[in-house]
């Protein structure tokens, strides 16, 4: 299980610190204007559908089916499975992107009303969206293609299709930025682009590991009933969730200019423990709760359980506490830069902080989940997702007007929590989980060992703030990555120390691991 996670986790990194890149070029040739929030938008909506169609609720319904087929029939009946649902999905897709480009000016009327009163931003988001939307097509194949070979213990491709992302992107602004009316235009088509390359890459990957899907026409054989009866409850969760980024989306374009754009820079951030932590977890976590579950092991499915939520905790508090505390040196020196200025950095660093009180819940539903779709229930998270959305969008529109961009990432981080405590809770009262000797005797020296983080970043920030200096051109710059480098190592002894004092970390224990993985 960690030798997967460390592959997923790292492979996520890498597509991190390329998406971190993508971000610091879009901040200096974009920063938070017009065009930046018409990008942003027309962005997240293929990406709104993606999590509704494609990777979420898709993933949901189809890896416990594959992984169960391949457990109990063998290959050749998952594969026959894999490509029943191809016939079904892509002219579903198909129709969807024909119906979004036909009607796309009405879409963002009903998604970015706000942007109705600037007609200049109103119309390059229309633009733009029309050249982002067919990436959602492919990601639907990837997705599926991902799925299959997730099950098959090859988690490594599914994990690497983000760089090809992220390197479109920087690709499309340094080569196309000076071809087109304005960088929004060169990143709309470095999507499109992505979306392509994607897919031909995961194609390629599953033709090598023996799994090459025919299409045929759509058939309802008993598999495929049964995964669109999962389906069901799944589209609709997801659907409570994209509604919940929708309000958030719509609510933003009310704003002044630059709330779009602030939310966007601060959730880049905070997606980073959670994609590389988080996602990497669930993303092995479903496939090898549904073998074990499927072989009937009930006692290895709870340790991986118990074992997996572990695992995010001790690996996310460090980022939880370094963005409470360090927000600013970090938005400063990573974004403030050309068109990002210092007011943005600011005012960026204010949300993710805001988002970062809900960073350990988001991490934990990752884990949480697979716990139910593993056993083929779709239906409690969409309950549960339910009365998560609702809080989200009363809290969204309590805290818009005093608080604004901040307000609607505590309102995220607010419904994130009872998302993650009820799911929990549902899971121990059924018995589905139980928290071991292990995971209760670590949880205090975690807590232990963040605190003592806090108080050394805080100590180490206040001593850089006495020596720095104005900032401007490449020295400041510099100087800024460089005060932010101290931080992190300063950040990391004292978490790594106290770990170890508390007995958090045991000496044999890792060299353990370590024997493991050499």
């Amino acid at each position: 299980m960690l030798r997967h996670i460390a592959s997923v986790g790292g492979l996520t990194l890498v597509s991190r610190i390329l998406g971190f890149v993508r971000d610091v070029l879009t901040a200096a040739l974009l920063g938070a204007g017009p065009v930046a929030d018409a990008f942003f938008v027309a962005f997240r909506l293929p990406n709104h559908f993606r999590a509704l169609f494609a990777e979420g609720a898709f993933n949901s319904a189809f890896v416990p089916q594959f992984s169960g087929l391949l457990v109990r029939e063998g290959r050749l009946a998952a594969q026959r499975f894999a490509e029943q649902v191809l016939a079904f999905a892509l002219p579903v897709q198909v129709a969807l992107l024909v119906g979004a480009l036909a009607g796309m000016p009405w879409l963002l009327h009903v998604l970015a009303p706000g942007f109705t009163d600037d007609p200049g931003k109103f119309a390059l988001a229309v633009e733009f969206t029309r050249i982002t939307f067919p990436y959602l097509l492919f990601i639907t194949l990837v997705s599926l293609l991902g799925g299959a070979l997730n099950s098959l213990n090859r988690f490594a491709a599914a994990a690497a299709a983000p760089i090809l992302l992220n390197l479109c992107f920087i690709a499309a602004l340094l080569g196309l930025t000076p071809l087109l009316p304005t960088a929004g235009h060169a990143l709309a088509w470095g999507v499109f682009a992505a979306g392509i390359a994607q897919f031909l890459y995961l194609a390629w990957e599953a033709r090598r590991a023996g799994l090459s899907l025919a299409l045929g026409l759509p058939r309802m054989t008993p598999g495929v009933r049964r995964f669109l009866l999962v389906l069901g409850p799944a589209v609709l969760g997801a659907g409570l969730t994209q509604i919940s980024l929708f309000v958030d989306t719509l609510i933003a374009t009310f704003l002044p200019t630059g709330a779009v754009s602030y939310l966007y820079y601060a959730d880049r951030l905070n997606q980073l423990p959670l994609g590389v932590i988080g996602v990497a977890v669930g993303t092995v976590l479903l496939p090898q709760l549904s073998r074990q579950l499927g072989a009937g092991d009930g006692a290895a499915a709870s340790d991986s359980q118990n074992r997996a939520l572990e695992y995010v905790l001790v690996l996310t508090l460090p980022a939880v506490i370094a963005f409470l505390v360090v927000a600013g040196p970090i938005l400063d020196a990573l974004f403030r830069r050309g068109a990002f200025t210092a007011a943005d950095a600011a005012a960026t660093a204010d949300v993710l902080r805001a988002y970062a009180v809900g960073l350990p819940a988001f991490v934990l539903i990752k884990c949480l989940i697979p716990g139910f779709f593993a056993r083929s229930d779709t239906a409690t998270p969409v309950k549960i997702a339910g009365v998560a959305v609702a809080v989200n969008v009363a809290l969204k529109v309590a805290l818009m007007a005093p608080l604004g961009p901040v307000g609607l990432a505590l309102a995220t981080s607010a419904a994130a929590w009872v998302n993650c405590g009820l799911l929990a809770f549902i899971l121990w009262r059924r018995r589905h989980f139980v928290p071991d000797r292990r995971l209760k005797r670590k949880l205090p020296r975690m807590l232990v060992a963040a605190a003592g983080m806090a108080a050394a970043l805080f100590a180490a920030n206040a001593w850089l703030a006495s020596l720095a200096g104005g900032r401007s051109g490449l020295a400041g710059d510099l100087s800024a990555l460089a005060a932010l480098g101290l931080l992190v190592l300063a950040g990391a002894a004292a978490y790594g120390l106290l770990a170890f004092a508390t007995g958090l970390f045991r000496l044999s224990e890792v060299k353990g691991l370590m024997r493991r993985r050499a």
